[in-house]
């Protein structure tokens, strides 16, 4: 099947560009400043289900360019591909910035994806303009049994909705149907077998590869927001208190009765804060 026909069938693929050495799979929506829309790290993510709630509103006022990160969703996986933390993302990114052409942009990041942003402006300050984090990683924080279970999904519906319900503060959202749309995504070939390389046990090294030394976000120039569910129990909110703490020009927005899945249990609410927080000048 063709790329097109392939995404007439599937949403979740989009457009691909070579980047580093194999083809990143991506959404391209919109026009205007550019806004990079980071996934998180769970099992089956791509990055149209992670922001299938904002890439429509936001391409109203922006370019949007939600990629899937590679190790995830539709971008390919080279054989014996080397995962570097966090260094094989960076590239990526430096990478998929380059192929489009873009100077500057803004980046809003969900869980890895806000470690990732993080890094990415750590390691390329001139390269970002604003930042929004989303139940960000990025300090140190010690593994949590929620974040254990996550990283350690087997395959099955029942694990699946699971974790999804880890996620979530209301388990309303987590229903059989979508928990079975999120198994499938997770038993793609190799899929499986790309997320066990990715974090294996130990998981707690993993944790302490994303996290920035704390001078550096203290150099941070960027204005940034962040964002977490109050009841957030994958990625404590603790951790957003730090990086409030370090990061000289944030602010740090919670929504009570919310869990890890902000872009999603505060859909609208979440959407109206960041457009609001990157045109205002």
């Amino acid at each position: 099947m063709s790329d097109i026909g392939a995404a007439q069938q599937n949403p979740e693929i989009g457009s691909s560009i070579e980047t580093a050495g194999y083809r990143t799979n991506y959404h391209d929506v919109g026009t205007g400043n550019p806004l990079v829309l980071l996934h998180g790290s769970g099992a089956g993510v791509t990055a149209w289900a992670n922001w299938r709630g904002q890439i429509p509103v936001f391409g109203q006022m922006f370019r949007v360019l939600a990629p899937d990160l590679i190790g995830f969703g539709y971008t390919s996986r080279p054989d014996g591909f080397e995962y570097r933390f966090m260094q094989t993302w960076i590239d990526q990114m430096q990478s998929f910035f380059d192929a489009q052409k873009l100077d500057k942009v803004d980046i809003v990041g969900n869980s890895f994806g806000g470690s990732l942003a993080l890094a990415i402006a750590v390691n390329a300050p001139d390269r970002v303009r604003r930042i929004v984090l989303m139940g960000s990683g990025g300090v140190s924080e010690k593994v949590t049994p929620e974040l254990e279970q996550l990283w350690g999904y087997t395959p099955s519906v029942e694990n699946m909705k699971g974790i999804m319900q880890i996620m979530a503060y209301n388990h309303e959202l987590v229903t059989t149907e979508l928990a079975e749309m999120r198994y499938r995504a997770s038993i793609r070939p190799g899929i499986q077998e790309t997320f066990e390389r990715l974090f294996p046990p130990p998981r707690q090294r993993w944790l302490d590869a994303q996290a920035q030394r704390e001078d550096d976000l203290r150099a941070l120039p960027h204005q940034v927001l962040i964002v977490h569910g109050r009841e957030d129990r994958v990625v404590p909110l603790s951790g957003s208190h730090k990086l409030a703490q370090l990061i000289p020009n944030s602010q740090l927005h919670v929504f009570g009765k919310c869990g890890h899945w902000t872009m999603i249990e505060q859909r609208d609410r979440f959407n109206r804060l960041v457009i609001d927080f990157l045109t205002h000048e």
